[in-house]
């Protein structure tokens, strides 16, 4: 699959457009899950993870019209070069606001990849040391349960891991897992 980014440069362009803290930890634990995916599912690892790092860039252009979220995207990576593939997953992440379908597995992932990154941190959160070394997969199952708990969380978008053969279960331990290994980076 054609990436045409590397990482150090993608995570520039994050840098450069997100200006958020928490928004910038958010796009590098989507790309952490991502690779965590692309790795069970025998996908490349480096495309899932930058379209995961990439996904919000646009976000604060577009957040008060999602009708929009993902164009500014793709034009920014169409002039970069960034493959239609990752562009593609990108777009596909907020395919009801834009009208699209969602048809890949790379599609599928980033979409709930990317959305269970809220219920896990939020996790973490309320647990007294606010670690994730403290989760575990079995507290965020229940907090999906909650709906009031992370009540933004999209959890039928968390549900799409489904569609890509990974029982929720496994999709809770797995992105858990991811997050942990980059813990510092977010955190906590």
């Amino acid at each position: 699959m054609e990436v045409g980014i590397t990482r150090e440069e993608a995570l520039g362009l994050v840098k450069g457009h997100l200006q958020s803290e928490s928004l910038l930890k958010h796009c590098l634990a989507t790309e952490a899950i991502m690779r965590a995916l692309a790795k069970r599912l025998g996908a490349d690892a480096e495309a899932w993870g930058i379209a995961g790092l990439l996904h919000d860039l646009d976000y604060n252009e577009t957040k008060e019209c999602m009708e929009e979220h993902g164009r500014g995207t793709e034009r920014i990576l169409r002039q970069k070069g960034v493959g239609t593939e990752v562009i593609g997953a990108i777009l596909a992440h907020n395919a009801e606001n834009l009208g699209i379908e969602r048809s890949s597995a790379f599609d599928f992932a980033l979409t709930c990849a990317e959305t269970i990154t809220g219920l896990v941190i939020a996790t973490a959160l309320v647990y007294p040391d606010k670690k994730l070394a403290s989760v575990k997969p079995s507290s965020i199952i229940k907090r999906m349960k909650q709906k009031e708990f992370a009540r933004a969380v999209n959890r039928e978008h968390i549900r799409l891991c489904e569609k890509i053969g990974i029982p929720l279960e496994e999709f809770c331990g797995l992105s858990l897992s991811a997050l942990q290994e980059i813990h510092e980076e977010l955190g906590l």
